[in-house]
């Protein structure tokens, strides 16, 4: 039985786990919330995980670009993919909004205020990036501060030559446990996934789903359109690859960040699967996924797009050319100004929907729904940050793609090639 266990691939693992706990929790209603301890026996591993891993492994990816230019460059492709993907995904919202009409027929007329906590300004932002104190932003997981302090401290090691050389064999080593023991928390990715879903399934049920199901399903929609059409596009188009292969490559992360609506907890799975599965080389996977994790809202953005859409026609309000291009600039340069800051989806959708004049109330209703939304723009953004990772990998000449066409093993990761399935006849 242990022998057929492990032959079972990861992601089938994850995936039927899934399907269980959501079952389970629907079955079983309130019952089965009692198994949310397992999944936050999880999420606490994941969160162990993301403070060490990305300040090693961003620092290990900077000390590997030793040309600046080259890190220059790498680092302005990246963020010039993730404007555009965010500016396109919010777009797509805008779109099924107009089309689904999810707000037709609802009033919000007495809907509740709700509190949201306030988005820095954008200056502010760009200040705080800077940590006073690097200790302090590691115990308090900052991190954009984090990723600031890992770039200086790369670019550093470098300048520093020669005299520099134990420093980078150090963080190479550390990069490489940290690489091991992500694969060793993952082991319990399907029990902790399990728990996860039986808990949201039996918290959520049927009644809530089906209240705002207009919304849930316009949400979904758009961000099937949006991974398939925009994202496996740009696999296809752009890297000249197999998008089916980029997909079954990612299902894990896909998976976590499903259960978990956490893109940064998602982080170490996202670049475990980006080295393994899609053979995106180290340096640029510990550059460009850290930075993803907090800057690239491609599921955010759609869900901004599209509840903007629903409170404006709760509401009776019609929105013209200019205003749409308003949500649009302002969900896009939101999804900077927000990284990192908890709820950042809520604080999106009150910057938005202030910037056209509408109505805060409704908010108050989407926040019902948070959670359900928050599992399919999560799974957006961390695939988001997986093709921008095999885009960048391959515009430098560091993909791999007899590993990402399953050709080979990652054999430097595991040391040899991984056994076989066991088939039971």
């Amino acid at each position: 039985m242990k022998t057929i266990w492990r032959g079972i691939p990861l992601w089938q693992k994850i995936v039927g786990a899934l399907i269980l706990g959501l079952l389970t929790g629907i079955i079983f209603g309130e019952s089965a919330q009692v198994l949310k301890p397992i999944g936050t026996l999880f999420l606490n591993l994941i969160k162990m995980l993301i403070v060490p891993l990305v300040f090693v492994t961003l620092v290990t990816g900077i000390i590997a670009m030793e040309d600046l230019k080259k890190m220059r460059r790498v680092g302005l492709k990246t963020f010039f993919i993730y404007l555009l993907t965010t500016a396109i995904a919010i777009t797509i919202g805008l779109i099924v909004g107009i089309v689904l009409e999810p707000g037709v027929g609802v009033s919000l007329e007495t809907a509740a205020k709700t509190s949201v906590k306030e988005a820095p300004a954008l200056v502010d932002t760009l200040l705080n990036i800077i940590t006073k104190n690097p200790f302090s932003s590691f115990a308090s997981g900052d991190i954009l501060q984090i990723i600031f302090f890992a770039i200086i401290l790369g670019i550093s090691i470098n300048l520093a030559g020669e005299k520099g050389k134990p420093a980078k064999d150090f963080f190479n080593s550390m990069s490489e446990a940290m690489y091991k023991m992500t694969e060793i928390v993952m082991e319990f990715a399907p029990f902790g996934v399990f728990g996860l879903m039986a808990w949201v399934s039996s918290s959520y049920g049927m009644d809530v789903l089906l209240s705002l199901g207009k919304v849930i399903i316009g949400v979904y929609i758009a961000s099937l359109i949006h991974m398939v059409f925009v994202l496996g596009g740009g696999i296809y188009f752009f890297a000249k690859l197999n998008p089916i292969k980029f997909f079954k490559g990612i299902i894990p992360a896909q998976t976590v960040a499903f259960t978990t609506t956490s893109s940064s907890g998602t982080l170490p799975v996202t670049t475990q699967n980006a080295i393994e599965n899609l053979g995106v080389s180290k340096p640029i996977a510990s550059f460009v996924l850290p930075l993803g994790a907090t800057i690239n809202m491609d599921g955010t953005a759609i869900y901004q797009g599209l509840c903007a859409m629903f409170v404006a026609q709760a509401f009776g309000i019609q929105l013209g050319m200019q205003e749409y291009m308003m949500i649009i600039l302002t969900a896009t340069l939101a999804s900077i100004g927000t990284a990192g800051v908890p709820g950042a989806g809520l604080i999106m959708l009150t910057l938005v929907l202030t910037s056209v004049g509408l109505p805060i109330e409704g908010v108050a209703i989407i926040a019902g729904i948070d959670r359900i939304l928050d599992m399919a723009r999560t799974t957006v953004n961390i695939t988001g940050d997986a093709m921008t990772s095999v885009l960048i990998a391959k515009s430098e000449n560091e993909l791999d793609e007899d590993i990402y066409n399953g050709h080979k093993e990652y054999e430097e990761y595991y040391g040899e090639l991984k056994p076989e399935p066991v088939v039971i006849s």
